[in-house]
């Protein structure tokens, strides 16, 4: 089998074990202004997509500190700097207390474009298979292959993936779904797309925060997907996104814009193309955000907005019997 290469993860890492490791005890405060002023500095200067999304974060600095004060509740502190980290309207942007959660919720920024009970009980047969993260049968009178994937939850390996490629080796074509999938561990997108490459592709390139300027990055560096020694599916291949589709599943989506037997068909997804860093608040919150960046083949970084489809199409609520992304995908494949 062939070792799949994830270019940043290991970096990643090593920044939050260090985070952890440097905690300066002596900062320790319960003061809102302090720990909005922390929040703010820690953003500002590892935070990797302010010029993409043209955000004025000195701007929301004054905006925010105006609704500190020293007598406000645990709670209300949590909500101004929740809120200011929503400013980056980034779902790997998050402040983590013990009673709350913050997040931006990037599938709002679409329509809901996806019902899996429609799916079973109009396309699927009854006795649909699961294995594994897969579940899957046989679609449009057995010419394609629906395999539905809900989360990159590390749980693919070679037994099951080779059972459901062989499975509909013969067939027109194959539907990945990967609609209102919000991420979960890159080495399954590695998985997956080393089964639908016949040589060593580059997808994309990556870049880490390496200074405390908007701009400072490092080099960018190549990923690349190889061709699995084993099992592959050589038909074309639909892939199915919706802004549900998050981090690992963006990723993939971007790496499909280089893959030329696969096809992007739905809406735009969540973006989440920027691995992130964790850290701890003066108060003892922590928090994380984006400090990388995934680049597109010309090594532009704007699919952080979201990835967007070969062919854009959208779920119609008005019939709850026809899943129109899937029926575009049939097309597509016959």
């Amino acid at each position: 089998m062939k070792v799949f290469k994830i270019i940043i993860l290991a970096v990643v890492f090593i920044f939050i074990s260090c985070e952890e490791a440097i905690w300066d005890k002596a900062v320790e405060t319960t003061s809102p202004q302090s720990n909005l002023d922390y929040l703010w500095k820690e953003c500002n200067e590892k935070y990797s997509y302010f010029e993409l999304k043209n955000i004025d974060w000195d701007a929301i600095k004054v905006e925010y500190s105006a609704k500190i004060h020293d007598k406000m509740t645990e709670d209300a502190l949590f909500n101004v700097l929740g809120d200011m980290l929503a400013e980056l309207k980034d779902d790997h942007t998050n402040l983590i207390s013990n009673f709350n959660i913050s997040r931006f919720g990037t599938h709002h920024l679409g329509q809901d474009n996806f019902d899996w009970r429609i799916i079973t009980d109009n396309y699927l047969p009854k006795d649909y298979y699961i294995s594994g993260p897969f579940a899957h049968g046989f679609i449009a009178n057995g010419e394609i292959g629906y395999v539905r994937f809900s989360s990159f939850s590390d749980e693919i390996d070679q037994i099951n993936t080779d059972f459901v490629l062989n499975r509909y080796k013969d067939t027109k074509g194959l539907i990945l779904d990967l609609r209102e999938n919000g991420g979960g561990s890159p080495k399954d997108m590695f998985k997956l797309l080393s089964r639908f490459v016949e040589t060593k592709t580059l997808i994309y390139y990556s870049r880490i925060k390496s200074g405390p300027n908007h701009n400072d990055f490092s080099d960018s560096k190549p990923a690349y997907v190889e061709p699995y020694d084993g099992e592959r599916y050589k038909n074309k291949v639909v892939i199915l996104t919706d802004r549900g589709t998050f981090s690992a599943g963006s990723f993939t989506a971007l790496a499909a814009k280089a893959i030329s037997n696969i096809v992007l068909i739905g809406d735009t997804t969540g973006g989440g193309l920027g691995l992130p860093n964790g850290g701890q608040l003066p108060n003892g919150w922590t928090y994380r955000f984006s400090i990388t960046q995934a680049l597109t083949l010309d090594k532009s970084p704007d699919y952080e907005n979201g990835v967007p489809p070969d062919i854009p199409v959208l779920f119609d609520w008005n019939d709850l019997k026809t899943d129109e992304i899937i029926e575009r995908a049939i097309i597509e494949l016959q």
